[in-house]
């Protein structure tokens, strides 16, 4: 069934494979599959792009107009769409439309079917989660973060309670004991909001053992840390071209909370709560593989958090540098031997 009766659209609307759809001049429709994106063959009327955006936005409660010419909105299905009109854009609309494509429930092992990852880290990432190590998923747009997260969220053991905050829901967790919540955009009135530094706060009231937020891109980034902080175990995603920026940047985001959010608070939080930073990206020919698996110090020296490489990506894939992670103990409280599962 297509979100909206689109013409020349249904098909790509109807296509599972597609994961979004994006539109630079009527005669200029692209759409990504399996990490590559390609120019079609559709033409559309300047006419027909509106009409089509009109649709999409009747379920939204959003509007678009010269007095507003951008809009960010959810459609039915999940998905998102966004719109920026002339002037802002010159003669043409801009149209993106990212598609909600339901994960499936994938494991680490089917990654390593795939070339993904090797054996030996995904035994490791597999008991890093059920040692309850604190994880962050990075990598660029496209490098298969959600896809990741939902992997490693198949290792929490069964018995946890696990809250998931999320923009929209994407992420699909099959244990016994979730709850999800996904954010709320502000009608017309501007009114009725639910940010997901909410959600990350109200979560804590609800005795999470386990705590994934899909993505952190701003202030809830702070509210993530007190949360880990806290005591619960998590795993979150944040956009970076290398595991150690996406460190650098879990400093900087909560940064953006206010003022009286210190440095000298942020840093050593970061350092305590974080323990892996699991770097994934897309090689040209369009296939997801994680690149270097991060294990994190609580030393903070001046030029900040110590970290060292506990997998890297070499000519013989993704291999075990001989380093240990930290939190050995939580491993073992597990039955654990890390030495023997990295062999």
């Amino acid at each position: 069934m297509t979100l909206v009766e689109a013409g020349p659209f249904d098909a790509l609307l109807d296509d599972p494979l597609v994961e979004e759809i994006w539109i630079n001049a009527p005669d200029r429709v692209f759409v990504s599959r399996g990490g590559l994106h390609e120019l079609t063959s559709i033409a559309l009327g300047a006419r027909q792009i509106e009409e089509l955006v009109e649709r999409l936005l009747q379920s939204s409660g959003r509007r678009l107009d010269r007095s507003v010419p951008f809009v960010d909105a959810r459609l039915h299905d999940g998905s998102r769409l966004h719109v920026v009109i002339p002037p802002i854009t010159g003669e043409h609309w801009s149209v993106n439309i990212r598609r909600f494509v339901g994960l499936p429930r994938l494991s680490l092992d089917e990654l390593v079917t795939a070339g993904s990852l090797s054996g030996p880290a995904a035994r490791f990432l597999d008991a890093a989660v059920r040692a309850g190590l604190g994880i962050v998923v990075a990598g660029p747009v496209g490098a298969g973060k959600t896809t990741l997260l939902n992997c490693l969220a198949a290792s929490i053991p069964p018995s946890e309670r696990v809250v998931v905050c999320e923009e929209v829901f994407e992420l699909r967790i099959d244990l016994p004991d979730v709850v999800a919540l996904q954010c709320r955009l502000p009608n017309l009135e501007g009114e009725g909001e639910v940010t997901l530094r909410r959600l990350v706060r109200e979560s804590l009231r609800m005795r999470p053992d386990r705590l994934i937020i899909g993505e952190v891109r701003g202030a809830e980034a702070l509210d993530l840390l007190l949360a880990l902080n806290s005591g619960a175990g998590g795993m979150t995603s944040v956009h970076a071209n290398s595991a150690r920026e996406a460190l650098r940047k879990l400093v900087t985001l909560p940064l953006l909370a206010g003022e009286n959010v210190p440095l000298t608070f942020v840093e050593p939080t970061v350092a305590q709560v974080v323990d892996l930073v699991v770097y994934a990206r897309r090689l040209p020919g369009g296939r997801r593989v994680v690149e270097e698996i991060l294990g994190v110090s609580e030393q903070v020296g001046e030029s900040g958090i110590s970290a060292g490489a506990l997998f890297r990506r070499t000519e013989a894939g993704l291999t075990w540098t001989g380093e240990l992670p930290r939190r050995m103990e939580r491993f073992h409280a597990r039955g654990i031997d890390v030495r023997e599962l990295l062999r």
